[in-house]
């Protein structure tokens, strides 16, 4: 044999530190004072002690794990009590838990396609989608970013009589755009095709109820199929796809990262209850989140920051340049300040940023000084576009 494992992964590993683009994990400590601004609680609910005492209740009512799949022995009471919770936000018949988004992006596309349905997917989709395209089997073509003319020129040149799959993420999670949400269901119905959502990024903060950027303001025969996070705004972690009876019905048969996984942990399906809960008592929460948003944006490109166009608590400055991007993130770290530093192949060859999340925990003084350091960071590296990017 003339390659071991061990020379391949050595290879592999030397590839990418070449590249300047080996990842290290870094352990989070309670008692370093970073301002975080990398993650994605964005009501501020995930240290929120009326959800950890939710939690610890739920782990003494029903124990720290479900102790087996919900077809086995696992789906229980609490399990049922969030479903239902999620219909009702999301407007839809039915929802059902998956234990992550991942997992249920995987499990709604592994579930409905094979190699005789044609797949549609925005070029800027999450991975998830990507990768349960690709596990299907399915025939799959890529449209432009929001490019509903290209989506269109591609669903028009597709078999006769074969069935087809539109799926979007509701907000892009590394630019912090949306999609037109309305126009796609239109174009769908116009094919015949179903359109999928995954708004993983959008429930919790878009919408009148926080219902995202679908919710209630589409229903199941606009959007057939609605996928929603827990481990983002709602603080918790799991995910729930919503829809009719019958599309649940067939996941719950069909979807195998549903079948073969244990189920969510009862402390966190109560936990999740209570966040629920929460969304629904303090709209101040969402309105705070967005008030920091045009704060940052306002005071960003008076300060000319190549900001992307997001009205979403995802605020990216696209710096381009991988070394300039790692350079700024280490001088915010420097200056207290935690924020994603985001590269190829994650995105784009000459795409790199910095993806900044605000949250509804933050305050406007944290505003005032993410932007002090980004002014800093302005004037010891420059950027080489001052203009806000596709505007």
């Amino acid at each position: 044999m003339s390659q071991t494992w061990n020379d391949y992964l050595r290879l592999r590993a030397d590839q990418r530190r070449q590249a300047q683009r080996w990842r290290q994990r870094q352990t989070q400590r309670r008692d370093l004072a970073l301002l975080d601004m990398a993650g994605n609680d964005y009501l501020g609910l995930r240290t929120d002690p009326r959800l950890a005492e939710a939690a610890s209740d739920g782990a003494r009512r029903y124990g720290s794990g479900a102790g087996a799949s919900h077809l086995v022995t696992g789906h229980g009471e609490l399990h049922e009590a969030l479903e239902e919770a999620l219909a009702r936000l999301t407007g839809r018949p039915r929802a059902l838990l998956f234990s992550t988004g991942y997992m249920a992006n995987l499990g709604v596309i592994q579930a409905l396609c094979d190699p005789h349905v044609q797949v549609y997917q925005d070029r800027l989709n999450h991975a998830s989608l990507i990768d349960g395209a690709r596990l299907a089997g399915a025939r799959s073509r890529r449209y432009h970013h929001l490019d509903l003319a290209d989506l269109d020129r591609l669903m028009t040149r597709a078999p006769e009589k074969s069935l087809a799959l539109a799926i979007s993420d509701g907000v892009f999670s590394m630019d912090g755009d949306c999609a037109d949400v309305g126009a796609l269901a239109r174009l769908c119905q116009r094919h015949g095709a179903w359109l999928m959502i995954d708004d993983a990024h959008g429930v919790g903060v878009l919408g009148e109820r926080g219902d995202g950027c679908v919710g209630q303001r589409y229903d199941s025969q606009q959007v057939p199929i609605l996928v929603g996070t827990l481990g983002k705004a709602l603080g918790t972690g799991g995910a729930f796809v919503a829809g009719d009876d019958a599309l649940i019905e067939h996941l719950i048969q069909f979807a195998r990262p549903y079948v073969y996984t244990t189920a969510m942990p009862p402390p966190v399906a109560a936990a999740s209850l209570k966040a629920l809960e929460l969304l629904d008592a303090e709209p101040e929460r969402r309105q705070h989140l967005h008030s920091l948003v045009q704060l940052f944006r306002d005071e960003a490109s008076r300060l000319g920051l190549p900001l992307m166009p997001s009205r979403t608590p995802i605020q990216p400055i696209l710096l381009g340049d991988e070394s300039r991007t790692l350079e700024w993130a280490r001088l915010l770290e420097a200056s207290g300040i935690k924020v994603g530093a985001i590269r190829p192949p994650t995105v784009p060859n000459g795409q790199s940023r910095l993806r900044i999340t605000l949250t509804a925990g933050h305050s406007h003084d944290d505003i005032h000084r993410l932007l002090d350091a980004l002014a800093s960071c302005q004037r010891l590296v420059p950027a080489d576009s001052m203009e806000e990017v596709g505007a």
